[in-house]
């Protein structure tokens, strides 16, 4: 069997301040919970190296525009990433599922 052609996952400074927003937001509150919620996202971002496609489709007829669900608590994260073919994701904007929408 051979190995699986992975995809390279990047951040958008964008996607970065949103990160560190987040981050700042939970630490006032809980410092282990804001670094397991890091965590959680990062981790969850790994899936879009090996199957980008296999997350929802945001708006439009673009099949390369796409959002996934990073669970973490009662709600969790939402990041929004383009598929840059033929081995790029690229990770433009993360936010707290309670929020109005991407800044």
């Amino acid at each position: 069997m051979s190995p699986v052609a992975g995809y390279k996952a990047r951040f958008t400074d964008e996607a970065e301040s949103d990160l560190v927003r987040l981050y700042a937001c939970l630490l006032d509150s809980d410092e282990r919970a804001a670094g397991r919620a890091l965590q959680a996202i990062r981790m969850g971002l790994k899936l879009l190296e090996f199957t980008p496609y296999a997350c929802r489709k945001v708006g439009g007829d673009s099949v390369y525009l796409r959002e996934i669900i990073l669970p973490f608590g009662a709600a969790g994260y939402v990041a929004l990433y383009e598929i840059e073919p033929p081995d790029t994701v690229t990770v433009l904007a993360v936010r707290h599922q309670r929020e109005d929408d991407y800044r």
